[in-house]
């Protein structure tokens, strides 16, 4: 990549120094093999802390995660903290009752932006030597996040339960050291720049940091009251109250970013218990908007209701804004970025409910469609990226994220996405706008001098210094294995990526004909075609009754029995004689854990629950394979899939699911058991439940045409009624009511049609 390159693909503004290396960024085969070797592993890290109970709040581009109380530890590796923009600004923040950390006795944060944490002092000898009993004072901490003016208002508020007046000191402990994201999760070594000393004073105090990227960060602490003293990055408040009273303690976390050792020139925001009731009440507004945007969906079960509930909104707390577009951020904390694969598969499951997102993810990624060769990056022209990056490290070229582009299976994702979206709304104007990116994807997904083939099937080998050893979904280093347990050798062709090549071709075939190019649609049929006639022959593995993972070198089959499998059936590339075989294994004991379908069955040598991609469940996993269980009619094993995540949810705080839970079978645990770094929210794993239930109701688009088919639908055992108000389908809307009859029958009736849609049920 040449020097006039490097801010191609940098946020507007904003420059990004070459990366670090001076040669091609190229690896070596015995480079590969000592990749290998080291097992990268996507979404893990050397965190010795669990943040599977976190409390996360995001707003835009600010998010915050912390403990059950509000606070983020002083010490310790831990995922904690206040990021922005790929960096930890704030790794530390702890409250004080005389010197001792209060009692945690509730946590709310059912608004993406807003928490609200009730604590308590526990049993205290205070300094004039008598006792506090326990749960005399009370603390409501409130913290809302405005995203406009990237900061955190927060309202302390202290209040005397007892008899007697108290006299107390509140102590607030901040930390700062601005590492980036990558250096967090202990893949890269620490900051590259310069720590300035905190600067502290009765009305702010100051952390800031010289990156090496150019960049000056800074934390400014403002109180609306001032502290009665400040020690070190600690600032203490005396609070003396009569019986029954209360006294706020108010302030407001500002970040920053400017270049040129200049400071960023924004007003400072103020700090008051009001504040904190404005920036909430922008929130809600904001909020109260995106929601009118989809359509909405009830049902006569609690348990549904809120699993839905919780699912929608983390969808919107995942919303993250970049230039004038928004996409679904894949997950918090880890993966708070624009990622191909994830994004796309998040557009996909929200279709039936919303399509706006869909068309800014669409026109994001084609904004950053490859052009060019870059070993370094994994680029290839066409090919859809796998990562963007905007911290300290992509911006000195640390790390190839700038974009990365180690994704096999993105690029096809990208075209599915684009006709499943015109299915929905049935017009042709985002394929037109984005045309030059839909030739030039198809272009890669054909070229085999732009990536390894093995047998004609699309494959990858990294040849990047830093990138991923796999690049299918599983991307941890040891994702991808053999039958006997091995991990397997690149170059790898993954049984879903041919899936999802074949699914992309043959629906964007059906754009190509309506755009009057009859020649180029039937091309594309042939290709498909062809593609699922040798796919039969090649994947199937009929003494194991299900599809290969992979081929991989030398073209031999990895012959294990994984959930990928499962994606055959979703994209409709699997024989309709293999489907109900393939579906009975994927249901077996070794495979279905009560609460979901696992990475990889229990009876596979490289089996482990606890392994991120070798045994444990992903309710996205679940949800593309539920649809492709009921694309070839196996309804009752959707239906059980569908069930087993539902009540994995009610294990969840607020029912949030999290990115996976380990695969330990349902019988020896009362509960999933948890995967300690697992993101949550997570995009696609909120889109699940969702996009399973669109599924299970059988909502088909023919947007072209102006109707709604309405194919086999069924409730799951959970649910008598379902209503779906607002269903957008071409330009029109419609209300539809679903209620059970006899057994498993379900009738159907249309509410209401708003604009030229028709709606045509077809029963079993």
């Amino acid at each position: 990549m040449g020097a006039h390159e490097s801010t191609r693909h940098a946020e507007p503004g904003s420059e990004r120094r070459p990366r670090s290396d001076a040669g091609t960024g190229e690896r070596s085969p015995s480079e590969r093999q000592e990749r290998k070797k080291k097992v990268l592993t996507q979404g893990t890290s050397s965190m010795a802390q669990s943040i599977a109970d976190a409390i996360v709040l995001k707003q835009g581009g600010v998010f915050l995660v912390t403990e059950q109380g509000g606070a983020i530890p002083l010490r310790g590796e831990h995922g904690f903290g206040l990021y922005y923009h790929d960096c930890r600004f704030l790794n530390g923040y702890t409250v004080e009752l005389d010197g001792v950390r209060p009692e945690v006795l509730a946590s709310t944060a059912e608004a993406d932006h807003a928490g609200v944490f009730r604590l308590a002092n526990p049993r205290i000898l205070m300094r004039e030597g008598h006792i506090m009993s326990e749960h005399d004072v009370g603390l409501r901490w409130e913290r809302v996040i405005d995203a406009d003016a990237t900061a955190v208002h927060e309202n302390i508020t202290v209040h005397n339960y007892a008899r007697s007046a108290v006299d107390l000191e509140v102590k607030l402990t901040f930390r700062a050291e601005f590492e980036d994201v990558y250096a967090v999760r202990g893949l890269m070594p620490e900051a590259l720049g310069k720590h300035h000393a905190p600067a502290a004073s009765d009305e702010e105090l100051r952390f800031s940091y010289d990156g090496a990227d150019g960049l000056q960060r800074a934390v400014t602490i403002r109180w609306g009251c001032r502290p009665d003293a400040i020690d070190g990055t600690s600032a203490l408040f005396r609070v003396r109250l009569p019986p029954g009273h209360s006294q706020p303690i108010s302030l407001v976390i500002s970040l920053s970013e400017s270049s040129g050792g200049t400071p960023a020139d924004r007003p400072a925001p103020s700090c008051s218990g009001a504040d904190v009731a404005a920036a909430k009440r922008r929130g809600e507004e904001r909020l109260a908007a995106q929601v009118q945007e989809r359509a909405h969906v009830e049902t006569d079960s609690l348990l549904v209701n809120r699993v839905l509930a919780r699912s929608f909104a983390d969808l919107l707390l995942l919303r993250t804004p970049l230039d004038h577009d928004t996409f679904f951020a894949a997950g918090v904390p880890w993966f708070t970025a624009l990622f191909g694969r994830d994004s796309l598969i998040t557009a996909l499951e929200v279709l039936p409910y919303q399509q706006t997102v869909a068309v800014d993810t669409l026109r994001l990624l084609a904004r950053f469609q490859a052009r060019e060769r870059d070993p370094w990056r994994d680029e290839q022209p066409g090919k859809i990226l796998h990562e963007l990056r905007v911290g300290e490290l992509a911006r000195v070229g640390e790390i190839p994220e700038t974009p990365y582009y180690g994704s096999v299976d993105t690029t096809a994702l990208f075209l599915i996405l684009m006709a499943r979206h015109a299915a929905w709304t049935g017009r042709l104007d985002v394929f037109h706008e984005l045309r030059e990116n839909v030739d030039a994807a198809l272009g890669w997904l054909s070229s085999p001098e732009a990536h390894p083939e093995i047998n004609g099937y699309l494959a990858y080998d990294s040849t990047s210094k830093s990138g991923l050893v796999n690049q299918g979904w599983k991307d941890s280093g040891d994702g991808i294995v053999d039958e006997e347990g091995q991990i397997a050798e690149p170059p790898i062709a993954l049984v879903e990526v041919q899936a999802y090549v074949y699914l992309a071709k043959s629906e964007l075939s059906d754009l190509f004909e309506r755009a009057g190019e009859a020649e180029t649609a039937a091309r594309l049929r042939r290709e498909a075609a062809d593609l699922k006639e040798r796919f039969d022959r090649d994947f199937w593995l009929p003494e194991r009754g299900v599809y290969a993972l992979a081929l991989v070198a030398g073209g031999h089959r990895a012959a294990v029995c994984s959930s990928n499998a499962g994606h055959a059936l979703w994209a409709g590339i699997a024989d309709p004689s293999r489907a109900r075989t393939c579906a009975e294994r994927l249901l077996s004991e070794s495979m279905y854990s009560g609460w979901g379908i696992r990475t990889l069955a229990a009876d596979e040598k490289a089996y482990n629950p606890m392994s991120y991609h070798r045994g444990t469940v992903w309710p996205h996993d679940n949800a593309l394979i539920a649809a492709g269980l009921r694309r070839y009619g196996l309804d009752r094993e959707a239906r059980t899939v569908f069930g087993g995540i539902v009540r994995a949810a009610m294990h969840y705080r607020m029912y949030r699911l999290p990115e996976l839970f380990c695969g330990f079978p349902r019988a020896e645990h009362g509960a999933p058991v948890r995967y300690p770094v697992a993101c949550h929210p997570q995009a696609w794993a909120a889109g699940a439940v969702p996009y399973m239930l669109a599924s299970l109701l059988g909502l088909e688009p023919e947007g072209f045409e102006r109707r709604l088919r309405v194919v086999r639908p069924i409730l799951p055992r959970l649910v008598r009624r379902a209503t779906v108000r607002g269903l957008a389908v071409a330009d029109g809307r419609v209300d539809l009511e679903f209620r059970k009859r006899r057994g498993d029958a379900v009738e159907v009736d249309v509410l209401r049609v708003e604009g030229d849609v028709d709606v045509v049920v077809e029963e079993r």
